[in-house]
């Protein structure tokens, strides 16, 4: 095979319509925009628009409160640790990082996440010593059962 012969399968890309092309195209004189009004000239955006009316999103109460500098930490179960261990992603010994745990795909690599938080869904054997930006309490204990250890980074106390 050679890379001037390589081709789609027949039917993977469809050629699409050219609109405004006459009425014997299918797709002619209003080019699927139906006839005149608002909607049939170019620039309009009527999102959320009601005719006059009071839009949904104005009707309907609002209600709650949206942290906007909440910060969403990546999972990570104490199971999935362990399994990735064994195959090998993972160093059995010396720390284990948020860095390295991100290279070897345990864990999501996006910039949504503001770290690492330990969860203690599963089992682990061997003693392991990971830092993370969170842990919850069955994890550590998990962890420290095995005989291994949770590092998490200090923390400031809070201001009153």
């Amino acid at each position: 095979m050679k890379l001037n012969e390589l081709r789609d399968n027949p039917g993977a890309r469809r050629k699409f319509k050219r609109i405004g092309r006459g009425i014997g195209s299918g797709k002619g004189k209003t080019g699927g925009r139906g006839v005149k009004g608002q909607k049939a000239r170019t620039g309009v955006s009527l999102n959320g628009f009601e005719g006059g009316q009071l839009p949904i999103y104005r009707r309907l109460p609002k209600r709650g409160f949206r942290n906007i500098f909440r910060l969403v930490y990546a999972p990570l179960n104490i199971g999935a640790l362990e399994a990735a261990i064994a195959a090998g992603k993972l160093p059995g010994s010396g720390t284990i990082t948020e860095a390295m745990l991100r290279e070897a795909g345990v864990v999501a690599r996006s910039g949504k996440y503001a770290g690492v938080r330990l969860l203690g869904r599963g089992e682990i054997t061997r003693p392991v010593e990971i830092s993370v930006s969170g842990a919850s309490a069955s994890a550590v204990a998990a962890v420290e059962a095995a005989g291994g250890k949770v590092l998490l980074p200090a923390r400031e106390p809070a201001a009153q």
